[in-house]
């Protein structure tokens, strides 16, 4: 984060007229970005500008509208890095060029956006091409983890409870939704799943758009919005994993699919392809020697399934099918409960992975 205070060098007057106007409004700023951190007397305590968790980073919330005591400067202890509000946008939203973070500051303060200009970036500010692997790990760097968020609440009302090993998940306050290139773009809370390949590198992202607090949703939780769901990043033959697979693991399309199956398998590990045309295409470890396919009851999926069939046979891998008694195996699990999901995949899996792969369901 080498380079903070850099907006005022760009443009001097706009940066500081920004800066000022919203650091007269600070502790609305800080709620809005730094919703990790929390108010104690005149400063707001966080982990640093980039919303992590702690409190080595202060944020002065009452002072002049400029200089060194300014309302809305701030110092991360732990570095010794400092800035001000605009900086705390730029690295909360992970923004790179100016004209980013000044349209951000603009929509916070609900003021009129400028003429487009030019904007020139310096090497070391050039953005991530979008939906790039890069853009994905940016996005993954920015969000935290879903303990205590609506992306828990949004699992728990769909009946996910069994978390463990699901540091894949991650959530984003503010994340970036075009519905399309004609659009302007919107914001909305996102669960963010992390991508990766059988060496645990980053290779995108999926994001579930969420409905705020207080928002009506017919939709299980997810924003009121035409596209929900949206991957982004290199997807072929990647997943979203829980745990790590050996000889044996569960594959399936849809992410509450397989925390779905993991509530009754906690103990199995399990990736999500995120479609059938990337399960079909899933890569497997070289060690693994059992599959289970959660499959999902439509065309595509039937398709899917034969085609993932055909690549573990031909690869020596046992390929054992778990059929849902409804559409899929969180409709099983919200619909008929916990206890007879458990006892219909019982009677699927092998009679020797029973014990093993359902003893912490017990």
């Amino acid at each position: 984060m080498a380079g903070l205070l850099f907006l005022g060098s760009l443009m001097p007057n706009t940066a500081s007229d920004l800066a000022q106007r919203l650091g007269r409004q600070a502790e609305a700023v800080c709620r809005h970005y730094l919703s990790a951190g929390r108010r104690e007397g005149r400063y707001w305590l966080v982990g640093d500008a980039r919303n992590a968790t702690g409190r080595s980073m202060f944020v002065r919330l009452q002072g002049s509208e400029s200089g060194k005591g300014a309302a809305g400067k701030w110092t991360d202890a732990a570095t010794g890095e400092h800035g001000d509000l605009l900086d705390v946008i730029r690295e909360s939203c992970g923004l790179h060029g100016f004209k980013d973070v000044a349209d951000e500051a603009r929509r916070f303060l609900s003021l009129p956006h400028p003429e487009p200009t030019p904007c020139k970036r310096s090497s070391h500010q050039a953005a991530a091409p979008t939906g790039s692997p890069e853009a994905a790990r940016r996005l993954i760097a920015m969000s935290q983890p879903i303990t205590g968020t609506i992306a828990e609440t949004y699992l728990r009302k769909r009946g996910i409870t069994a978390l463990h090993a699901s540091g894949s998940l991650r959530f984003h306050p503010r994340c970036y939704y075009r519905p399309d290139q004609h659009s302007p773009t919107q914001t909305w809370p996102a669960m963010i799943a992390v991508v990766t390949d059988l060496n645990g590198r980053i290779t995108g992202a999926h994001r579930t758009y969420l409905a705020p607090p207080g928002m009506d949703s017919t939709t299980d939780g997810k924003a009121p919005i035409e596209t929900p769901r949206r991957a982004m990043g290199e997807l072929l033959g990647h997943a979203v994993r829980f745990g790590v697979a050996h000889e044996v693991m569960a594959a399936g399309e849809g992410i509450e699919t397989m925390l779905s199956l993991r509530q009754a398998l906690p103990a199995m590990p399990a990736a999500a392809a995120l479609s059938a045309a990337h399960l079909a295409a899933i890569l497997f470890p070289d060690t693994l020697r059992r599959l289970y396919i959660a499959r999902d009851d439509d065309p595509a999926g039937d398709r899917a399934m034969a085609t993932l069939i055909d690549r573990a046979d031909a690869a020596g891998i046992e390929a054992i099918v778990l059929s849902p008694s409804l559409e899929d195996f969180n409709e099983d699990l919200r619909i008929l409960g916990q206890n007879r999901l458990r006892a219909a995949l019982r009677a699927q899996i092998a009679p020797h992975d029973v014990a093993r792969f359902m003893e912490l369901a017990a």
